[in-house]
């Protein structure tokens, strides 16, 4: 019973402390009661405290948006996340997109310049996935976590003290009324103080005011010790600010590492593919036009190094074959795939014999293996002496 008793009394205490803060609230804001205001200095902290609460959920959310542009997947990762749990691992789209390509090259062939271009550029892709994947968990742990642990961690703890340090104010401001009200009645007792009555209630109002007093003081005390704590906590935003500064520095070395190796990747998958024309047609039974005219890019007497880094056979030599109608032997640079009869399919590195003939396009030789002749296009030769 003394239990219950004591439950029960606390619980009258409790609901009169929250009737009482409920009043108070009320009549601030219809202004019909004074309100303790906070010393400048810790008025601006909760302002940089709620400052850098908004802007680093925005920050973190969008940085999670950066790296896991699917919202189903984001959902998903959250969901693990509250059940403890590992997300199961799942192939990104690079990754994704490099076996699509691996598996159509292999389909293709190969050994056909479009085939073999596809297996490597899906084998870049790959290694691109894996440089993305590298980046967000190296982003998620140096810099997204430490974002998520002040959101979760000390900002909570923040906020609970300022709800904390609201009541004391509260509790404070009533305080105060009820030291204005219980003085006012006193005086009021004291100028009608012409009965044995009304001297009880000058006796009674003065009890009142000493209560109230004490009760003030009390009140008093308690804020003042909880806008220190709540001071304390909020000077450790500025310790948070460097961390979080620190881990700035990290998501942007993770980001510059991640875009170095996809540089990397690109320019070596540039270099690979500087084997194959750079305007390759497919086999649709239509006279195929070549890679750019060899007439048209006069520049020297000798072999020339193009942009992507391809050799082609000097127009001066090809023109000095034209015009001699003699036969040259010619190194084949890359694979080139008949579009008709009437052209000769060839093979990297093969070497073949070429002449030209009287009215054939200047873009084109006719070009001889063993029993098979045809028509061969010039930027795909290089003359041998």
């Amino acid at each position: 019973m003394n239990i219950m008793d004591f439950n029960v009394k606390k619980l009258a205490a409790d609901a009169g402390t929250f009737l009482s803060r409920a009043v108070q609230f009320t009549e601030e804001k219809l202004g019909q009661a004074e309100k303790t205001e906070l010393d400048a200095h810790l008025e601006n902290l909760l302002s940089k405290a709620e400052c850098t609460k908004i802007w680093t959920e925005k920050i973190m959310k969008q940085t999670e948006v950066l790296l896991q542009p699917n919202p189903n997947a984001r959902i998903e990762e959250f969901v693990y996340e509250k059940l403890d749990r590992k997300a199961p691992s799942r192939v990104n789209n690079p990754e994704l997109l490099g076996q699509y390509m691996i598996d159509a090259g292999t389909e293709f062939g190969p050994g056909t310049a479009y085939g073999n271009a596809l297996i490597k550029c899906g084998e870049t892709q790959k290694r691109i996935g894996t440089a993305d994947r590298e980046l967000i968990q190296t982003s998620a742990l140096n810099f997204l976590t430490p974002l998520r642990n002040f959101i979760e961690g000390d900002y909570k703890t923040i906020a609970k003290e300022r709800k904390l340090l609201q009541n004391k104010r509260l509790d404070l401001d009533a305080a105060k009324t009820r030291l204005k009200k219980a003085k006012a009645a006193e005086a009021r007792a004291s100028q009608l103080n012409s009965t044995r009555l009304e001297g009880d209630n000058i006796m009674i109002w003065a009890e009142e005011v000493t209560k109230s007093e004490q009760e003030l003081r009390i009140t008093q005390s308690e804020f003042d010790r909880q806008a220190e704590i709540t001071r304390l906590l909020l000077e450790g935003i500025s310790s948070t600010h460097a961390h979080h500064l620190r881990c700035l520095n990290d998501f942007v070395e993770a980001q510059m590492t991640y875009y170095a190796q996809c540089y990397q990747y690109m320019l070596d998958l540039q270099k690979q593919l500087g084997s194959f024309p750079s305007n390759y047609h497919c086999n649709n039974n239509q006279t195929s036009t070549p890679a750019p005219s060899a007439s048209s890019n006069v520049i020297g007497s000798s072999a020339l190094t193009s942009t992507s880094g391809l050799v082609m056979t000097s127009p001066s030599n090809l023109t000095d074959l034209k015009e001699c109608g003699g036969s040259r032997k010619a190194r084949v640079l890359y694979d080139y795939d008949a579009a008709n009869s009437s052209e000769l399919s060839l093979l990297a590195d093969e070497v073949i014999t070429v002449f030209s003939v009287v009215g054939m396009d200047s873009d084109w030789l006719m070009g001889e293996r063993g029993n098979q002749k045809g028509r061969v296009p010039i930027t795909y030769l290089e003359l041998l002496n």
